[in-house]
């Protein structure tokens, strides 16, 4: 799971493995009597929906595949399929109503806004910032200074070197004494022993997998040094038009993802379990392992999961507008909202 590059720091790669469908509740491995008992109680006739992911399935997707499995989705009349992006992308499908939900990241969804494009984050995925810039062990990046005459391999975007700036200028650190170089999608592990230092890596998907292939790193966290960068990503979004024409479907629909999440927080093995049955070509000791490290970042110290807040919107676009990465200030107002998380489960 890289950075994602969607948008100014955009995903461009939309991966491979085609999901639709995945994650069915046959067999409700993992499930409750009690939400086994709900999924038969449930209504006949079920809402269809369709939710598009931002890549590849993922630890972080696990709480939509949690709660398929497990009924919670059934439970509010709903019938979800998970969809992989496709070339457009899932902000794309959200906003033309071919996905009714997807992920995204805040990053991508406050340029989105800015370019007219009417969507809504409407939970945070996990609370905190888990990205940073990663390096072998043996290439001595300690701190962000250290940066400093080593080589970096990103996608080619500017807010790449604005990031880096951002966390070594505390540090008396130079960014321009770094060499960049664009790797494009070329894989983490083969362009550090190849081509680069340092990347732009998600920790709990590609340092995890480090860490299971005993080639551990040093990892410079964006939200150690800059609190600016200790934005949302992933998030999940829906459109304008959605929340005005059908907001008792959003309120189903987070209802059950808030549940599925929790069970994901409260019993990470059984929730990986989950996502490699749906998944099955996933690597399932990474899967557990992941899932055990993510699990407590899903809300950590916010009072429930997928809360927002506005101070991290404001801050990160107000610095990608500093920076002069945004036309124009972003209406933090309208580009999130926690108003159809449930209050209590």
């Amino acid at each position: 799971m890289g950075v994602k590059k969607v948008l100014m720091l955009c995903l461009t790669c939309m991966l491979v493995i085609a999901i639709a469908g995945c994650g069915s509740n046959n067999g409700n491995t993992g499930a409750t009597p009690e939400a086994t008992a709900a999924a038969t109680d449930a209504p006949k006739t079920l809402t269809k929906i369709k939710v598009a992911l931002d890549w590849t399935p993922n630890t972080n997707h696990t709480g939509l595949y949690a709660a398929k499995d497990l009924g919670f989705y059934t439970e509010e009349g709903l019938d979800v399929e998970i969809v992989q992006p496709g070339a457009a992308g899932a902000d794309t499908m959200v906003a033309s109503g071919e996905a009714a939900f997807g992920i995204s990241a805040q990053e991508a969804l406050t340029l989105a806004r800015l370019q007219g494009v009417p969507l809504v984050s409407i939970a945070a995925i996990i609370q905190h910032n888990t990205s940073g810039f990663a390096a072998p062990k043996d290439r001595n990046i300690k701190t962000p200074k250290d940066f400093e005459g080593k080589t970096y391999g990103g996608w080619g975007s500017p807010a790449e070197e604005a990031a880096m700036k951002a966390i070594m200028d505390p540090e008396g650190g130079d960014v321009k004494k770094v060499k960049i170089v664009n790797i494009g999608e070329a894989d983490y592990f083969t362009a550090v022993k190849r081509d680069i230092d340092f990347a732009w890596i998600f920790y709990a998907w590609t340092g995890i997998e480090a860490e299971l292939r005993g080639e551990p790193l040093d990892m410079q966290y964006l939200k150690d040094y800059a609190p600016q960068l200790d934005y949302y990503t992933p998030v999940l979004t829906t459109s304008e038009k959605a929340i005005a024409e059908n907001p008792e479907l959003v309120k189903a629909f987070l209802k059950a993802t808030s549940k599925g999440y929790q069970y994901a927080i409260d019993k990470p093995e059984e929730a990986a379990a989950i996502l490699t049955k749906a998944v099955p070509d996933l690597d399932a000791k990474l899967v557990l392992a992941s899932q055990k490290w993510l699990s407590p970042k899903y809300t950590e110290d916010a009072a429930r999961w997928g809360e927002q807040k506005a101070e991290v919107w404001k801050n990160y676009a107000d610095w990608m507008y500093g920076l002069k990465l945004l036309d124009k200030p972003l209406d933090t107002t309208k580009a999130f909202t926690n108003d159809f998380l449930p209050d209590g489960l």
